[in-house]
C-alpha cells in the first residue's frame, strides 16, 4: 500500500514514540493557530506570565510546558 493511500493514523503508528510526540505537538500547534484565525479580539493579558520560568526552560521547552498547562 502506498503512503498516499494510508490514513494519517496508520502513518503515525509507524513512527517511533518520539516522532509520534512531535506529530502530536505539531497538530496541537496547528489547531491553536486555526482557532486564532477564527477571529475575535487578540488578548494579550498573558504577556510576561511565564517570565518566572525563563532560567528553568528553553523557549521550546517552555512552549511545550505552556501547552501542557493549558490542557490541564
Amino acid at each position: 500500500m502506498g503512503a498516499l493511500a494510508k490514513s494519517i493514523d496508520d502513518l503515525v503508528k509507524e513512527l517511533s514514540p518520539n516522532a509520534q510526540a512531535q506529530v502530536k505537538d505539531f497538530v496541537e500547534f496547528l489547531l491553536t493557530k486555526q482557532v486564532r484565525r477564527r477571529g475575535g479580539i487578540l488578548r494579550q493579558d498573558w504577556a510576561g506570565a511565564l517570565s518566572d520560568y525563563r532560567e528553568q526552560y528553553t523557549s521550546m521547552e517552555l512552549q511545550k510546558k505552556a501547552l501542557e498547562w493549558r490542557s490541564d
